[in-house]
Formats: structure tokens, sequence, C-alpha cells
């Protein structure tokens, strides 16, 4: 019997949908030692997570709650479905100052079709396949407005850490400072004092018991220096008097409700009612900025993963987990949520071994709510307030900020500065969005000066035949290169030189505006009664062979892969 050759293996094709690719890699080697490693990471990063949900969410103007809703929803729903082994998915800092205006203006309603929306262009960009470019967001562009973020988040935590007693801080930066500094009259010792002993342990605890979580022991401390003072008959601002609840009975109850979320249809009650048009217009652009940063921090935060796990994430199954994670966390009367860094890396310290490590995360916090919700809501405000100090100081980078002032070319200092000054004083749309533009023509001006155009005749060149001018590029043709490929074109043929060659070789990519540069360029040698070859990768010269289609030069350019072949 003759022998069969094997069947040609064929390249497993991307499925049109990536999704639940780290949890379906993790399960196959499972075993109850990873079970338990899993369980006790998420032990951990519950204890991390429990305060700073619900300081974020106070820090956009809701109440605590919907901060503990969002870290259980995307915690568990990004886990199973998104891309990454390790990654810890819930509310972040970099939101507050987008979600804080849209609480203000269009209230919970407009926040949750906001991040529902996000949530369908999260999955349309993992659907596309555009994960991998979500990280071309240069290193000054994100250095600048994580900063500013920063600044403007410290800004707000000083209300409550210095007990002052501000409602709500509306208008834009400068509005938000003036009202603090005006009421620093109202300033209120006990509070700042829960706020600086909690603020000590933040700091300290890293250095003196690097294994215990610094968020645990310093709102512990903080709770034990609130308790002690409001034993002396001082008065400390908590949850519990800031926050109230309607219970089952319809009665007012001071606190968080101890209630587990719960998912509703869109029309479900006002709360979840359907946006007609004119509202879905003016929700449209916030829902984009949201998409775009949970993006852009959920990507960034599973390359942090990968880093220290050692693992590697779909970046497109991680865009479509957090789009359903954000779906499912508006329909849970959450906040919009992202990939958490701080909380990503706690995770792999304590040993995470899969995405059940966050999903017991949010199992733990669900538990905390429906069992310890009377007591967590003596958490003091103070407390909560010197927790996103530390989280802002975190997030602004310093060092990084200073070397990029001191190495970075000064081009790169400038857009730095000015993402960082509009995302403070404008908002971050304008600082993305204008650092962005300014990275872009830095860039385009950068690559510019790659690209040399040259002239070669048989006075510079012993090789070239009196008769032939040969013209260089190299490097890439496009709008950003064309002005100076023109300027240097401009150098017109002798009488003589009846052989024109176009050397285009070294031209790795041409678009539009380099087609027809040179077709305008192609013609007037041409209209000269010039012999015009063109040599070089046919992704290139035939593209400038379409465009020259119903003008002069159709049919009098030739084309050559070679230089030595156009000479001859």
């Amino acid at each position: 019997m003759p022998n069969r050759k094997p069947a040609a293996a064929h390249p497993a094709q991307p499925r049109p949908f990536p999704l639940a690719t780290a949890l379906l890699s993790s399960l196959k080697n499972y075993s109850p030692q990873k079970l338990r490693a899993d369980l006790i990471a998420g032990l951990v990063v519950s204890l991390i997570a429990l305060p700073l949900a619900m300081a974020l969410s106070i820090a956009v103007g809701l109440p605590p709650e919907h901060g503990l809703y969002t870290a259980i929803v995307a915690g568990i729903v990004a886990a199973i479905l998104g891309g990454s082994a390790t990654q810890v998915s819930g509310p972040t800092a970099a939101f507050v100052v987008i979600v804080a205006p849209i609480v203000a203006k269009y209230g919970l309603h407009g926040l949750i079709w906001c991040q529902i929306m996000a949530g369908i262009v999260l999955i349309a960009l993992g659907m596309l396949r555009l994960g991998k470019f979500v990280n071309y967001v240069p290193y000054p562009v994100v250095t600048g407005f994580t900063a500013g973020i920063a600044v403007t988040i410290a800004t707000l935590a000083l209300n409550d850490f210095l007990g002052l007693g501000i409602g709500q801080l509306e208008g834009h930066y400068i509005d938000k400072a003036r009202t603090i500094i005006a009421h620093l009259p109202d300033f209120r010792w006990p509070d700042f004092t829960v706020g600086l002993v909690t603020l000590a342990g933040l700091t300290f605890t890293p250095r003196l018991l690097p294994k215990m979580p610094a968020a645990v022991v310093g709102i512990s401390l903080g709770l034990g220096c609130a308790w002690v003072l409001q034993q002396s008959g001082f008065a400390v601002d908590t949850l519990l008097t800031r926050f109230s609840y309607t219970d089952a009975a319809g009665q007012t109850q001071a606190g968080i409700p101890p209630y587990a979320p719960s998912l509703h249809l869109p029309g479900d009650g006002k709360l979840f009612a359907v946006p007609d048009y004119a509202a879905f217009k003016s929700l449209l652009m916030p829902a984009l900025v949201i998409a775009a940063l949970a993006a852009l921090e959920s990507l960034l935060s599973a390359t942090v993963a990968d880093g220290i796990a050692r693992t590697r994430h779909n970046p497109n199954a991680e865009l479509n987990g957090i789009g359903l994670a954000n779906i499912f966390s508006g329909l849970a009367a959450g906040v919009p949520a992202t990939g958490a860094i701080a909380r990503t890396a706690a995770n792999i310290q304590a040993g995470a071994q899969s995405p059940l490590a966050s999903v017991f995360h949010a199992l733990f916090l669900l538990l905390y709510v429906l069992t310890l919700a009377p007591y967590i809501s003596h958490i003091p405000m103070a407390a909560l307030a010197a927790l996103l100090l530390g989280v802002a100081w975190r997030m602004s980078h310093a060092p990084q900020f200073v070397m990029v002032l001191k190495l970075a070319p000064r081009s790169d200092s400038v857009v730095l500065m000015t993402c960082f000054l509009l995302t403070v004083f404008i908002d971050m749309v304008a600082g993305i969005t204008v650092g962005m533009v300014m990275a872009s023509l830095l860039f385009m001006r950068r690559v510019a000066v790659l690209t040399d155009i040259s002239v070669h005749t048989s006075d510079s060149d012993d090789s070239l035949p009196a008769h032939v001018l040969v013209y260089r590029i190299d490097g890439p043709l496009f709008f950003g290169t064309i002005g100076k490929t023109l300027e240097s074109s401009i150098a017109t043929p002798q009488e003589t030189e009846r052989k024109i060659v176009v050397d285009l070789t070294h031209v790795p990519m041409i678009d539009m505006t380099g087609m027809m540069a040179m077709t305008v360029f192609l013609n007037s040698l041409v209209r000269g009664g010039r012999d015009v070859t063109l040599c070089g990768k046919a992704h290139v010269t035939d593209k400038i062979l379409l465009k020259l289609q119903g003008t002069a030069a159709e049919g009098r350019v030739h084309t050559l892969h070679k230089l030595k072949d156009a000479l001859r």
C-alpha cells in the first residue's frame, strides 16, 4: 500500500468574536492548588477593592453602593469573558473626571446609557480586531493626561479630607478650587485627623508591613481613630451619616444597602428608560470618551500584567470582555469599568493563577455587602478621601513626569505639559485630543526627515549614461513628506537627459497624497517628451500606474523591479 502524505495543516482561523480566551486557556491545566491560590488572591484584592470602589463612586457624585455594584459585576463578567488571565476590572480613578460631569448633567440615567453605548463601541473595536492599535498612544500623552486626572482627583478629595462639608463641587477646575478655598474656614479637625491617620497608614504600611494591603491597614486605622474621637464626643462624618437608602418596607435607612446588585432590562422603570433620539445624540460623545479610556486603560493594565505574570493577553477578547462588563454594569446601575492596574498587580502578587481570582474577589465583595453593610457604613468619609489622595499620588507618576521634562526632547515636553494643563483646566477630552494631534504632527515631522530625495546624473555618477537622470527616493512617500519630495523634484532635467528613472526601490509605502503628487510629477515629465521608467516594489509602482489612468502619462510610464534593468 502506498504511503499517504499527511494532509497539510491549515492555520487556525481566528474566531470572529474572540471571547473568554483567558479563562478557556487557564482551565486546561487547572488544579486544586491553583483554585486555592485564586481564592487567596481574590480575598486579598477584595479587601483592597472594597473601600476604593466606594470612594470612587462618591467622587463622581453617586452613593457608594454603585461603585460596589460595578466591582462585583465587572469583576465577574470581564474576568470570565475577557482576554487577560490576571486582570481585575472595576471602577478606576481615571474615570472620575469623565463620569462626574456626566452625573452632574444627565444623572444616573444618563450615565447608565453612556456605559451601555460605550460597551457596544468596545465590542465593535474587539470584533474589528483593533485591540493592538489602542496602545499606539504616545507616552507623553498618557503621562500628561493621567497626571492631570490625578490633580483633579486630589482636589476633589480635599473636600472630605478637610471636613469642609461642601455638597457637590461644580464647574471647571478653577471654580472647584475657588469653592474649596472659600470653605477653608469650615475646616473640621476631627475629620482631618482621621484623614491624616489613614494617609499615614497608606504611606508607611508598604515599608513596615510589605505583605499587608496598605488600603486595609489605612482604612482600619482611620476607623479606629474615628471611633476614639466619637467616644470622646467629637462628630466624624461617615458613610452612615452621609448616605441613606430605602429598604424593602419603604423605610429610609442610613448607610449603604445590604442588597446584591440586580440586573435590569432596558426600559425597566424610569432609571433604565430608553432615551429618545435627542438624548442619544447628547450622550454619544461622553460614551465614546468612556469607551476610549476603557480600552486604553484595560489594555495598558493587561500589558502590565503580562510583564509581571509572564502571561500573554488577547487584546481583542479583552475589549469584548470589558465592553460586555460595561453593558452589564450599566444594567446593574453601576459606573464605568475598566482594567485596574493597582488591583491587577495586587492580584498577581497575591498568587492569582487564572481569571477565577477576579471572580472570587467579586464574590467576596458581594458577601461583604450582604453581611457586613451595617459595619461598612461606619467607614469615615475622610478615610476614603485619604485613599483617593493616595491613588492620585500613584496615578500622577510624578517621577516619570519629571523625567520626561528633564530628558525628553523639548517637543515631547510640550506635548506632556499641554495634555496635563488641558486635562486639569478644561477636561480630559481636550487634553487627549490636542495631545494626540500634536504628537501626530511631531511624528510626521520626524518621519519626514527620514525620507531623502536625491538626483543622480552622469556628472555625479560615472556609471550612468549621459542621457539618463535618476530620481531616487528613500523613505515613505505620504502626505507628511510630499512637500519635501516636490521641492526636491523641481530640478528640471537637461535637454540631453531624455530618459528619466524614478527609483522607488526604498519606498516602503505610499498613500493617496503621495500617489497624486507622483501623478503630477510623472505627467510633467511625459509632456516634456521624456522616456520615464519607475522601478521599485510592485505594491508601490502598481498604485501609481493605477492613478495614472486617464492622464497623459497613461501607457507611457514603464515599470521594472530593479534599477539595473532600468539603466540598460
